[in-house]
């Protein structure tokens, strides 16, 4: 496997067929070959919605973890006086509470849990996080680019192959 094939998540590149007459000496049938890259182009785009949904889910994710970033900050700044917040009951309602000073703070890790982090702990581990989803984010954003050229590699491949068969079944009649 290439060194861009593991960059890639080991996504295989689309060779593009430069010779349609070389390339059809290897197979047997243009229906063949048009269906083995019509194969290649529905993977290439299950690939490519999974990562669109995984760069979703961390689109999501960034602005949560930032705002718990805030939030562990804030309690950092106020651990000795404590402070005022409003929180969101519902939609449009608020509650007013007091909120003591504290030198803990429980994270929501999904999944169903919660565990209780003293807050530089918890600093640290939102940051370590954050920096994990906006690098992850990049790289789906790299592969999502990455895909693309193969897809497109593949139809015109395909469109190529097409029109390759077109021209050889009109010049076989006209023997």
């Amino acid at each position: 496997m290439s060194e861009e094939n593991d960059r890639h998540l080991g996504i295989p590149e689309a060779k593009f067929i430069d010779d349609v007459e070389d390339f059809m000496k290897t197979e047997q049938d243009a229906a063949e070959a048009i269906k083995k890259l019509d194969d290649q182009h529905q993977k290439y785009r299950f690939f490519e919605m999974n990562l669109a949904a995984k760069k979703q889910r961390l689109k999501e994710q960034i602005p949560e973890i930032k705002t718990s970033l805030d939030m562990v900050n804030q309690l950092q700044k106020c651990s000795t006086s404590g402070m005022d917040v409003n929180f969101l009951l519902s939609d449009q309602l608020y509650a007013r509470a007091k909120v003591p000073p504290t030198d803990k703070v429980c994270l929501w890790l999904g999944a169903n849990v919660m565990l209780e982090y003293p807050i530089d702990e918890a600093d640290a581990l939102l940051k370590k996080n954050h920096s994990a989803a906006v690098k992850t984010l990049a790289q789906i954003n790299d592969d999502l680019d990455y895909l693309r050229d193969q897809v497109t590699t593949v139809e015109v491949n395909m469109a190529r192959l097409h029109n390759w068969d077109v021209q050889r079944r009109q010049v076989v009649p006209a023997k």
